[in-house]
């Protein structure tokens, strides 16, 4: 392809993929973010000598374009895949179950630990195991034409109580799906609950950035790029976007967070706008008129994350699942996070969390401190040095019932534009996974679009662990 040039509005996940994708194809890509740094919405901060990241972005071992990303960015030995999945299991009052995958082919590989799981009466694990076959036989079809019910109530209608969804259903439904399974598409259920642990047995075993994000994404993101030869504007807002004879004509300003005054404009042929969904809407409301309408209506759901420094070790897992307690999952990130010599910093990550996101630092301390310690015995005699939050009021869209009609397609939303992002329709839930899958994708269409060669995609890593 010729020496295009082209604009990619957005440094996060998605921006970092197309923009990469457009440079390997021959572009001159040129990048702008709002924000001082790369990463978009998984970033850290550093508060009170720790470094923390904003958010818990796990991922799984079936996340190939994801972890393809990585191994560009050369942080492949930053982050770890478990050689099986394994989830510590925490409720008050209980010794700790760990729910891990057997060594069967699947779907039989998590047939033990379901039939073991403490957390339930007999009857209803067996309950339990009778929807998980009828789900993974849910073809996508079928799940489109009842796209109007809930994950949680189609889990009803195949036998599961309240008590089931609440202790063992949400334990991958909340943080994939940010939204518990009462409230979450059926349709994203299924592909998340398929795709993740029911079709392939090493696919959902979980993978952690070891590092922080910043040390993991946003930093080396941003010498991938130089080496790549795409030229990164930060601190640079997108204000408007108008059609050019030439192209585009990208106007924006430039200084702290572009909130200076009026900057250069910036001229290309083809722009990959790799925002969220609502800034999104607002740049290219203009150009594309009444259809980005509907993407206002995808709304969003919060994350909160509690970060909590203890004097001494109190959790002797990497993580663990919360059942019958308001935590969902502690993340041990004394390490990534720099914490002082014999000291412990746990990071309690919150999906869904609405009821949390109106809650003050000290209304949270109230309600968590005391669920901590009755989850965790050993944090009755440790002193609590520090106790922050940190929220994303719009962490992702809100993935209910009828939101995969208000998606609009990754990749060419009208001659030399193209769409990015989670909300995207990548099939997936908002996720590390789709934010590349988004990225890739628009990038690929607009080379296509604008005369040049197919880009053929990188390799995806094998899926050991069968």
């Amino acid at each position: 392809m010729s020496a295009a040039r082209v604009a990619v509005v957005g440094g996060g996940l998605a921006g970092i993929a197309g923009a990469l994708e457009l440079a390997d194809a021959g572009a001159e890509v040129t990048l702008v973010e709002v924000r001082p740094r790369l990463g978009g919405a998984a970033y850290s901060v550093a508060r009170e000598g720790l470094e923390m990241d904003n958010g818990q972005h796990v991922f799984l071992r079936c996340c190939s374009a994801y972890r393809g990303l990585l191994e560009r960015l050369g942080s492949s030995a930053r982050v770890s895949v478990q050689p099986r999945l394994r989830i510590p299991v925490l409720r008050p009052g209980h010794d700790p179950y760990v729910l891990r995958r057997g060594p069967l082919p699947a779907p039989l590989h998590l047939a033990g630990a379901l039939l073991r799981y403490p957390h339930l009466p007999l009857h209803e694990r067996l309950a339990s195991a009778r929807a998980a076959f009828a789900l993974m036989r849910l073809s996508p079809d079928a799940a489109h034409s009842l796209e109007g019910l809930t994950l949680g109530q189609w889990l009803a209608r195949h036998g599961q109580s309240r008590r089931a969804i609440a202790s063992l259903w949400d334990l991958i439904a909340l943080p994939a799906l940010n939204l518990p399974a009462a409230e979450a598409s059926l349709q994203l259920g299924a592909f998340v609950f398929q795709t993740g642990l029911l079709q392939s047995a090493g696919a959902g075993d979980i993978g952690f950035h070891e590092h922080t994000l910043a040390d993991t994404i946003g930093r080396p993101a941003e010498q991938a790029l130089e080496r790549a030869g795409v030229r990164v504007q930060l601190g640079w807002r997108a204000r408007g976007l108008e059609r050019t004879r030439g192209g585009f004509e990208l106007l924006g300003a430039s200084g702290r967070d572009g909130e200076g005054g009026d900057g250069e404009g910036l001229s290309a042929e083809a722009v990959l706008v790799a925002l969220p969904h609502e800034r999104a809407a607002t740049l290219l409301e203009p150009l594309l008129g009444d259809s980005v309408a509907a993407w206002r209506q995808l709304g969003s759901s919060p994350i909160v994350n509690l970060h909590l420094l203890y004097d001494r070790p109190v959790l002797d897992e990497p993580f663990a699942a919360g059942v019958g307690t308001p935590v969902q999952y502690v993340f041990d990130r004394t390490c990534a996070g720099g914490a002082p010599a014999g000291s412990q910093y746990l990071a309690v990550s919150l999906s869904g969390a609405s009821r949390e996101m109106g809650m003050s630092v000290e209304q949270l301390r109230e309600l968590y401190i005391p669920a901590l310690r009755e989850l965790l015995p050993r944090t009755r005699q440790a002193r609590l040095e520090l106790f922050l939050a940190t929220r994303e009021h719009a962490a992702t869209f809100r993935g209910g019932p009828g939101s995969g009609a208000l998606r609009p397609r990754a990749g060419v939303a009208a001659p030399g534009l193209a769409l990015a992002g989670t909300w995207t329709a990548t099939g997936w839930p908002a996720t590390l996974e789709s934010a590349v899958l988004s990225g890739q994708s628009a990038a690929r269409e607009l080379v296509a679009g604008l005369g040049g060669r197919t880009v053929e995609p990188a390799p995806a890593p094998a899926l050991a662990g069968g």
